[in-house]
């Protein structure tokens, strides 16, 4: 069964989404990566060591949101959000919920 045109922009954003988030929790390996190749100068074991970081990314981000770790994350946010805090009053909503 074809896509339809939203459903693939959706499943293409998701998978940016997966990889955009292990990207942001791991961006200091990068350096690592860069500090090893310009120390060993070996291109194609710094390449191989970035492929499996991008495959890592993707996997951790698709663990992050699968495990509804990004769902605590937006009410850690939320908690210190003014606008938030002022809705929460307004409709009788406790700040300290039970995650």
């Amino acid at each position: 069964m074809a896509l339809s045109s939203f459903e693939l922009k959706y499943k293409i954003c998701l998978l940016k989404a997966y990889f955009d988030k292990g990207y942001g929790l791991t961006a200091m390996f990068k350096y690592l990566i860069v500090l090893f190749g310009i120390s060993s100068l070996d291109v194609s074991l710094t390449m191989i060591f970035g492929v499996i970081y991008v495959f890592f990314c993707f996997l951790l981000g698709f663990i992050w949101y699968k495990t509804n770790f990004i769902r605590a994350e937006a009410e850690v946010g939320n908690r210190f959000n003014l606008f938030q805090q002022e809705v929460r009053d307004k409709f009788g909503i406790p700040n300290n919920r039970k995650i």
